[in-house]
């Protein structure tokens, strides 16, 4: 059965986020590995088997930035057994299809890249790419709630070249016309920040994952 938060995240991409009006709601926790809490525009989810009068017991009415303090993610990652992660901005486009602006070839040894190792903890339907002179990697899989994710990286001494930019433009060549594509990026990445944009992808708020495993 899909998970609700898919619907949402679905609807948000395509420019229908939730209504601004302050609410926080509780969402069934995900089947897979993590929990989460997410931020859009005065709105707030909780993805968690987590009590909802608990949760808003721990908000204080009217602030709008409780849900992603350093106190409300502790108290709710004590309650999971769990830590809350990074500070993520989510951004979005629609897949376009059609060649990629630049050649790929399929990654045949992932397993050696530590960035695949850390994106199978948490995505299924792995696809790892490379540029022909292997400078930069592009990951492709089905993350939070089953949404279609990319996560990509250039090695140090290639960056500053637009490569990152162009990894990103082609997975969006690499998702089928229309279909909603996501991209996480720590809030303080702002070169990968930059180069999502440039792609074309569009802000939709942030999330904070908690891990089961830890």
């Amino acid at each position: 059965m899909t998970h609700p938060l898919l619907g949402l995240l679905l609807r948000a991409a395509r420019g229908r986020p939730p209504a601004p009006d302050g609410a926080v709601e509780v969402l069934p926790g995900l089947p897979g590995p993590v929990d989460a809490v997410l931020a859009f525009t005065a709105h707030h989810l909780v993805v968690a088997d987590v009590d909802p009068e608990l949760v808003a017991a721990r908000l204080p009415d009217g602030d709008l930035a409780a849900p992603m303090s350093p106190a409300f993610l502790a108290w709710l990652g004590g309650r999971l057994g769990s830590r809350p992660g990074s500070l993520d901005v989510v951004l979005a486009a629609e897949g376009v299809g059609g060649a990629p602006p630049l050649e790929l070839l399929p990654v045949a040894d992932p397993d050696r890249h530590q960035r695949v190792v850390e994106a199978l903890r948490h995505r299924s339907d792995l696809e790892v790419w490379s540029d022909p002179e292997r400078a930069g990697l592009l990951l492709l899989g089905r993350g939070l709630a089953g949404r279609r994710e990319l996560a990509f990286e250039v090695e140090p001494a290639r960056r500053n070249r637009g490569l990152g930019r162009r990894l990103v433009a082609a997975a969006r060549h690499l998702t089928p016309p229309g279909e909603p594509l996501f991209a996480q990026v720590a809030a303080g990445n702002a070169a990968s920040l930059r180069a999502v944009a440039a792609a074309g992808f569009r802000p939709l708020g942030a999330e904070v994952l908690f891990d089961r495993a830890g």
